[in-house]
């Protein structure tokens, strides 16, 4: 997982003064899990995020940077290695457009967002 993200985390708990173990009854979690997560040991749900973001009034670009690229990353790979469709059929009329349109915009993204 990021360590970024994780040393926001901890920054923005700290700046906010408070404990893991008030994160942590936030959360509705054990404080090991807050600990966790600010170590970059465990990946936080969507819903952790959101949450989080509710708490310390600021978004975490640095987790999502983190996710974008990784997505990048897996799409990339496996764009490399989709079969064709067994049949063409009128709904893969599309097909070969949408998947050129998908590969430039992994290419930007890929500028745009760097490679981990």
């Amino acid at each position: 997982m990021s360590t970024e993200f994780a040393l926001d985390l901890r920054a923005a708990r700290r700046k906010a003064g408070y404990t893991q173990g008030d994160i942590a009854h936030l959360l509705d979690h054990h404080q090991s899990h807050v600990s966790d997560l600010e170590q970059g040991l465990e990946r936080p749900t969507l819903v952790e995020i959101i949450t989080l973001s509710l708490i310390y009034g600021r978004s975490f670009e640095s987790f999502f940077d983190r996710i974008m690229t990784e997505c990048q990353d897996h799409l990339t790979t496996r764009l490399g290695s989709l079969p064709p469709p067994s049949a063409k059929t009128a709904g893969t009329f599309n097909r070969k457009s949408s998947l050129a349109k998908l590969k430039r915009r992994l290419q930007v993204s890929d500028t745009s967002h760097g490679s981990a």
